[in-house]
């Protein structure tokens, strides 16, 4: 099928074509620099952004396929979750091409997305699904910390979630504390190169704990206090070096023990991981080097699809509608939607 799909969960205004697994075009337009000022994304600047952004990138998505409107066979947005003001944007829109073209539509979970964005791979990309093994997956990004057994192709189970901030959040907050412009964490992944991660000792919150769920809150007010009284640490560039490496692999400790932890409990041979945080270069060093050890394939989310993108909703899109799913034009925005309910729902 040839797919259109857009994604406006938060700040990234995206429109992609999809034919046969394969990206034909993959376009964002980012909002980084607008939400800067404000130190985070502002939902409804965020809103009217998609508003003025989505016909362009639809446009320019289009276009970079060769492909016009006549020769869409089907329709897909984010349903959820996300910002609500922003995913109201591209599902309306979505829909109202669906409808107007009489073209089927399906609204997409975006975690479920990034389940199934290490699979895609090459130039340009193309979904690999001929090479799926059961893994255990990690989503890890600004928003999203989840650990998920995918048993196969749609079939999967959640095993664990952040209970309060997720891992690119507290990276994010302690970039802001630090005073390093937004978003903090890749700017910390920078900085960490060239600091000791021995430098100094932060909490790994949960990591001895059995489950499978996560906690980064604490590691990011432990920071606050270590700031408080250490005022001027910041001010030394060499400081500022080993404390974004320290804090990085507290962070790092906690995601890759989680991970192999259940990959081991569910003797799993594959881990995959996606979403921001996941293009850390010390988390894909160490996961990567200890998946090797462990007699593990480990497979990443290429770095052009692990941010926000409209690529991975598509070629998500374009499976379900092959297996007969389809969603009406007029559902509503799901902007909590859970993603063990999938199963549910099935």
């Amino acid at each position: 099928m040839r797919i259109l799909a857009f994604e406006t969960s938060c700040d990234e205004t995206s429109a992609a074509v999809i034919a046969d697994g394969r990206v034909l075009s993959n376009v964002i337009a980012t909002q980084i620099r607008l939400h800067a000022e404000y130190g985070g994304v502002v939902p409804e600047l965020a809103a009217r952004e998609h508003l003025k952004n989505l016909p362009v990138v639809a446009e320019s998505a289009l276009r970079q396929a060769g492909l016009g409107v006549g020769d869409i066979e089907g329709v897909a947005a984010t349903a959820g979750p996300g910002l609500p003001q922003a995913l109201w944007v591209g599902m309306r829109a979505a829909q109202a091409f669906a409808f107007a073209r009489n073209r089927p539509f399906v609204g997409i979970h975006h975690h479920e997305a990034h389940l199934y964005s290490p699979w895609i791979e090459g130039e340009p990309p193309e979904a690999h699904f001929e090479r799926f093994e059961p893994n255990i997956s990690l989503i890890v990004s600004g928003g999203h910390t989840v650990l998920v057994q995918v048993e196969g192709i749609l079939r999967h189970q959640v095993l664990g979630a952040t209970m309060d901030d997720a891992a690119g959040e507290c990276f994010d907050k302690v970039g802001k504390l630090l005073g390093l412009p937004y978003p903090g964490g890749p700017v910390m992944d920078r900085l960490a190169a060239e600091g000791r991660a021995e430098a100094y000792d932060f909490p790994r919150p949960l990591i001895r704990e059995a489950g499978h769920d996560f906690s980064f809150s604490g590691l990011k007010t432990s920071v606050r206090y270590f700031l408080e009284r250490n005022p001027d640490l910041a001010a030394d560039p060499q400081r500022l070096r080993d404390l974004c490496a320290s804090v990085q692999a507290a962070i790092v400790d906690v995601l890759i023990a989680k991970l192999m932890g259940a990959a081991h409990r569910w003797r799993v041979r594959c881990v995959t991981a996606s979403g921001g945080v996941s293009c850390n270069r010390a988390f894909r060093a160490r996961l990567g080097s200890e998946a090797k050890a462990a007699g593990m394939t480990v497979r990443f989310a290429p770095p052009s699809l692990c941010t926000d993108n409209a690529a991975m909703i598509g070629v998500l899109a374009e499976r379900r509608l092959l297996a007969g799913d389809r969603s009406g034009y007029d559902d509503e925005i799901r902007p909590n939607w859970p993603l063990e309910t999938l199963a549910i729902e099935r």
